[in-house]
């Protein structure tokens, strides 16, 4: 203060007047994360020399309850003015200012005198303070050119940063650095402060990186590096070879991929992207509901970050970057399809960090090479990244299959340069009504699929109205990519080349499955999950609703007595307020009734809330298995119940990437079975359960339980009758499909379920599949599928698990002989065409 010539009045005077406009932004929001020792001196440091920074850490260090910046350090080997001090020493290096990188003068006195006093300790708290990084609105373009960016501001641009951005700004505290093992871990002063120093710099870097994103303002230089790496120049070559032209022209060639896959990442326009996304979720929905975000906040500071979301909507590309941003980090770069390259809306986007892959190169392996390279790039600089591992939008409120081309290309990124440490963020999407809800079922029923545009999404939002209710975001337990290769091949490390070793792929496929069982994990169980999930297990879709409110309140007692897993969230409303909130949305009927009301479905939203029991259906296919299991055989032991359940459980594992493991499903069920022997749903005698009274209540809820996964059964059961019905090695995969999905499209007609997703042949395609997997059916030579008396017996097993007119009208469905077959499958490509 000495130096600066200003007095306690006037230093006080100054930061009243600046409080007048200036507003904060604190991190982390409880600062007793910090495991600050206050026995020992507090310093902290700032990065840049400017007099409002110093007002601004003075007045929230006293705000915080935290030992002020401007109080002396007093004590009994320090007599320091103030407790502060800054690691650059001026805003711009030349030959006439001050070296910026020169130590601070109360840094080298603090250091030696730890040095000379072994008892003593000094605690320095580095604070990061941007302005104008977390606002809440804004809609100038001056404001967001003078928002914080990587340029070191002069004094002019920092004085009309506070001006424009005073009441957005953000202050993070970080984790004391303790001056005493910085002197213990070196041999002399002078090596300390230099370890300090570049630990001081890069703290600060990686804060800037994690709130405002890696410096991006050499992309000449990025484009250039592309251009020179060995896999790129021997694609270039190859490409001149085979395609006869010149080395230039395949340069040229090569350069125009880069430019056209790479993003334009600009700071300004991810501002403007808040100011519109702020406008779009005030009038779209009802508010963004976040969990599980504090731990990406922690290791973003030391991992380089691949969000990897389920994708349920083409909002769910602003909805990720938008909650990340307004959470203190910088918005990840997102992997989009060059469908969405388009004039306009394409710069837009690649600005905001989109960049552009095509849907398949395998016939192009000059763009492989440079999107290979563009991608290993951004990953070993530090950019998070997010991609969508289904590959396209879930049509039917399930996780689809794991499309394993991005998460190959990061894991051999990984192997060519571990030097970052890779973590995947799964996060699971859930919304309570689809802006593209018609649209999917329009295409599960056949019709053709429109090309995707973000502008179809957003041509519509002036005509929609705020009846889209919450959007939640979770986010699951990180999966390490190096811990997982240690786990698959323990000897990676060692391993010079392993691009094309065969235990690469299975670890892919094993990285893909965990990321979506961990998305599924990390669920929100809003009221339309829960509310959806009961009246679609109803023969007519309708309930009363005193009952319907009761059968909402089981499924919430059944997911806390036992829970899928520590990040599940279920809803806090009660099953009443459940009712009262879906007539809110439209979505369901109430019809009054001297009675008592009834809860009803019309036709067309029980099609589309199918979407919403598909999201969390995997929360309660145990609790529905063995409730179905039990209502079909009325009586069980508790060994039989649990054989019969681990049988089918395989197959619902694959179709809905359940989280328990062959070794711990037994144990899932056995707490499954005590939940509903506790709750009335089951009766147990000695070890043998039986079900309850037929005229109770509890009977009632166990029927409505069990319906949750009969779709599933009856599919499989179908499945399984045609393929024994036409014979082993009579058919192959692909006719099977379609016969099944034709059969399940006129099941459905007979019996009322109202859901195109039923006859959906991907459901078909992993079901066959987990047949070969686990041997229960072979392929031959010819390609026809293959089976022995094994898939019999399974078939017979099968009966037990079904409605009694259900099942008779799948086996009679099946009797088809050859010529009926061919003339419906002719029909129905007819009509494809």
């Amino acid at each position: 203060m000495r130096l600066l010539g200003l007095g306690n009045f006037f230093f006080w005077l100054a930061r009243k007047i600046l409080y007048l406009w200036v507003r904060t932004q604190v991190f982390p929001e409880d600062l007793g994360e910090l495991q600050l020792d206050h026995n020992q001196p507090i310093c902290y440091v700032l990065q840049t020399r400017f007099f409002s920074n110093l007002l601004v850490i003075d007045r929230e260090t006293r705000r915080q309850g935290l030992p002020r910046a401007m109080r002396p350090m007093q004590g009994l080997f320090l007599h320091e003015e103030s407790s502060v001090f800054f690691l650059l020493r001026g805003d711009h290096a030349g030959p006439l200012r001050q070296n910026r990188f020169t130590y601070s003068p109360r840094l080298l006195r603090l250091m030696e005198a730890v040095y000379e006093h072994q008892e003593l300790d000094v605690q320095l708290v580095p604070v990061s303070i941007l302005w104008g990084r977390a606002p809440d609105k804004e809609s100038s373009i001056l404001k967001i050119l003078f928002a914080d960016s990587w340029a070191t501001p002069g004094a002019f641009k920092q004085f009309i940063a506070i001006l424009l951005h005073g009441r957005n700004t953000m202050v993070r505290f970080s984790e004391p650095i303790s001056l005493r093992s910085m002197a213990e871990s070196t041999s002399s002063s002078e090596l300390a402060l230099r370890k300090l120093s570049r630990v001081l710099r890069v703290h600060f870097r990686r804060q800037r990186e994690v709130a405002i994103g890696p410096d991006l303002s050499h992309r000449r230089t990025l484009v250039s590096a592309i251009m020179n790496a060995q896999e790129v120049q021997e694609g270039i070559r190859a490409t001149s070879r085979q395609d006869r032209i010149g080395d230039e022209s395949a340069e040229r060639r090569a350069r125009s991929y880069i430019h056209e896959i790479a993003a334009d990442y600009s700071y300004p326009i991810i501002r403007l992207y808040e100011i519109f996304l702020t406008w779009l979720w005030t009038r779209l929905y009802d508010g963004v509901d976040v969990q599980h975000l504090d731990q990406v906040a922690e290791l973003a500071e030391t991992h380089e970050i691949i969000y990897v979301p389920c994708h349920r909507s083409h909002i769910d590309y602003l909805l990720l970057s938008y909650v990340i941003f307004r959470r203190g980090l910088m918005t990840p770069h997102i992997a989009a399809g060059a469908n969405l390259n388009m004039p306009i809306v394409g710069p837009i986007l690649r600005r905001g960090g989109a960049f552009f892959l095509r849907r398949s190169f395998k016939n192009n392996p000059l763009y492989g090479a440079v999107f290979n390279e563009y991608l290993h790039v951004m990953i070993s600089k530090g950019y998070s990244i997010e991609y969508f591992i289904e590959g396209g939008r879930s049509r039917t409120g399930r996780l689809l299959s794991p499309r394993t081309g991005m998460l190959s290309m990061t894991v051999l990124s990984f192997l060519r340069d571990h030097a970052r440490p890779i973590v995947f963020i799964p996060a699971y999407i859930g919304y309570e009504k689809l802006m593209e809800g018609r649209t999917y079922v329009g295409e599960l029923l056949g019709q053709p699929k429109r090309k995707e545009s973000l502008l179809q999404v957003i041509g519509t939002i002036r005509r929609l109205k705020k009846t889209f209710g919450k959007v939640h975001l979770s986010f699951g337990d990180p999966i390490y990519l190096a811990g997982l290769l240690d786990q698959c091949h323990p000897g990676w490390k060692q391993e010079e080349d392993c691009s094309q070793s065969p235990w690469v792929a299975d670890m892919v496929e094993t990285l893909a499955r965990r990321i979506a069982t961990s998305i599924n994990a990390a669920a929100v169980v809003n009221p339309m999950n829960l509310i959806s999930l009961a009246l679609l297990a109803t023969q007519k879709h309708a309930m009363d609703i005193d009952m319907l409110a009761q059968q909402i309140e089981l499924y919430k007692k059944l997911l806390s007595q036992a829970p899928y897993s520590d990040h599940i969230t279920v809803t806090a409303l009660s099953g009443d307020a459940i009712i009262r909130y879906a007539e809110q949305l439209k979505s369901v009927q109430r019809r009054k009734h001297p009675l008592g009301d009834i809860a009803y479905l019309q036709e067309e939203h029980a099609v589309l809330l199918t979407y919403f029991r598909n999201n969390t259906l995997h929360l309660f296919t145990i609790p529905s298995l063995v409730g179905c299991f039990l209502l079909h055989n009325i009586y069980l032991r508790e060994s039989e119940l649990k054989q019969m359940v681990c049988n089918i459980y395989p197959f619902l594992q694959t179709e809905l990437f359940l989280r328990w493991s062959d070794n711990e499903v037994d144990g899932a069920i056995q707490t499954c079975i005590d939940v509903l022997v506790s709750n009335g749903l089951f009766l147990r005698n000695d070890q043998a359960l039986s079900l309850p009274n037929p005229n109770s209540a509890e009977f009632a809820y166990l029927k409505v339980l069990s319906g949750a996964v009969a779709p599933n059964l009856e599919r499989y059961f179908m499945t399984v009758a045609l393929l024994t019905h036409m014979g082993s090695g009579s058919v192959d995969q692909k006719r099977l499909e379609e016969l099944c999905s034709l059969l399940a499209q006129r099941l459905s007609i007979l019996h009322e379920f109202n859901a195109p997703e039923f006859f959906d042949k991907a459901l078909f395609r992993n079901f066959i599949i987990t047949m070969q997997r686990m041997g229960l059916i072979g392929v031959n030579e010819q390609g026809l599928l293959t089976f022995d008396e094994t898939l019999l017996r399974v078939a017979q097993e099968s009966r037990s698990i079904l409605d009694a007119g259900i099942r008779q009208t799948i086996v009679q469905m099946t009797r088809l002989d050859d010529q009926e077959i061919a003339a419906a499958l002719g029909d129905q490509r007819h009509k494809l065409h």
